[in-house]
């Protein structure tokens, strides 16, 4: 509930985007840049501090993620400026990295805890990238709710999640920690270490995770700006739906290809991604809400299944001490995924036309998702093969 909390605070402001927009008179690329101080937050926590839980202990780095979550919560709400907005989304994508290498780390620990006899991780996978990715689809919901229908819309919000976020820190201490920190220093994990022979399995699952987020983050910051400004819809509420729609289709096509392999799940995220992307790009040369709608969840139900998938392969590729040090490099090529293309989108709107633009960022992102997961599937077939040969030579003793 934490790790869904706090995702979900990170969507928080976008549907109030235009609210933001038309208040302070500042575009596009104002927002992008607003929407996209979380992602450099995120970027240096996952870099700095994502590998901390391995040594210090998941727990005690849940707490702060926590703790600096709501602080910015509270600056949000009482500098609404875009200098404050800057600097509380800073404060929001430190908390995202310190919460997401943390928590899906920490969920498969007290997993295996209670289950030692189940040695699969599907279940603590699935669970950590649909709260990860369905909590990134509340937030514009409940903001978009809220702010429809409650005054102060550029506080209510913030201040309701504050106090969420506060009595989810006050349960996570009593949850047990899973990390022995009596470890001696020739011990202690390393910070980054792979199973040698998947290195390519990382980098294609990183690259992955990059085009993934790179629609989601599209969604994320000039979602709730096309709907208002390409559709002409001021509802705040109708204008959070495009990027609830497309984290929601994510966290429901990993629930309904939750126990496919991951081989499966590439293949099917790089069929729906493209095939999102083109009926989106449609809806801006004839506008209708319905139908950029339903390119959002086309489209973001395919990159919840290439995420579930890259994530799933970078467990595999992690050395298992080290896998909360390198799902933070992962995450921070992923980040980079939400905040680079969009910067690069709303700078290139600015001198040509919204529908072409779309059509050429449609088209790239295809092309790299494709590129990506033809290296990930050729990385993850000697695994698969020898996977194969271990069960057909399972004796009844070993059994």
């Amino acid at each position: 509930m934490a790790f869904l909390s706090l995702m979900a605070f990170g969507t928080l402001p976008t549907p109030l985007w235009p609210i933001y927009q038309v208040r302070d008179h500042f575009g596009p690329l104002q927002v992008t840049i607003a929407f996209a101080a979380m992602v450099v937050g995120a970027a240096a926590s996952f870099g700095a501090l994502g590998h901390l839980s391995d040594r210090l202990g998941r727990r005690r780095i849940i707490a702060p993620a926590l703790v600096v979550a709501i602080v910015s919560a509270v600056l949000l709400a009482v500098w609404p400026e875009l200098p404050g907005l800057i600097v509380g989304r800073v404060l929001t994508g430190v908390a995202v990295g310190l919460m997401a290498s943390t928590a899906t780390v920490y969920l498969a620990d007290l997993y295996r805890e209670a289950y030692p006899q189940r040695r699969d991780a599907t279940v603590p996978v699935l669970v950590s990238t649909v709260a990860n990715l369905g909590g990134l689809a509340l937030g514009p919901l409940l903001a978009g709710a809220l702010a429809e229908w409650l005054p102060a819309p550029l506080v209510a919000p913030y201040l309701l999640f504050a106090a969420i976020m506060a009595i989810l820190l006050l349960l996570v201490l009593f949850v047990p920690e899973t990390v022995d920190r009596e470890l001696s220093g020739d011990s202690l994990p390393h910070r980054f270490t792979l199973v040698p022979g998947r290195t390519a399995m990382f980098g294609a699952a990183a690259a992955t995770g990059f085009f993934a987020f790179a629609l989601m983050g599209l969604f994320s910051s000039l979602g709730a700006v096309m709907v208002r400004d390409e559709l002409g819809i001021t509802s705040t509420f109708v204008v959070g739906l495009a990027p609830f729609t497309a984290f929601a289709a994510s966290a429901v096509a990993q629930l309904a290809f939750g126990t496919a392999p991951e081989r499966h799940q590439l293949v099917t995220g790089t069929g729906l991604l493209p095939i999102g992307l083109a009926v989106t790009t449609s809806a801006l040369y004839h506008p209708a809400l319905w139908l950029f709608l339903t390119g959002a969840a086309i489209g973001g139900a395919g990159a919840g299944l290439l995420f579930k998938a890259a994530v799933t392969q970078i467990v595999m590729a992690a050395d298992p001490p080290s896998r909360a040090g390198v799902l933070a490099v992962f995450f921070v090529v992923a980040y980079a995924g939400m905040g680079v293309p969009s910067v690069a989108f709303s700078y290139v709107i600015r001198h040509v036309a919204l529908a072409p633009t779309m059509t050429g960022f449609g088209a790239v992102l295809s092309l790299g998702t494709l590129a990506a997961v033809v290296v990930a599937r050729n990385a993850a077939t000697p695994i698969q093969e020898i996977r194969v040969k271990e069960t057909h030579h399972v004796s009844p003793s070993d059994t």
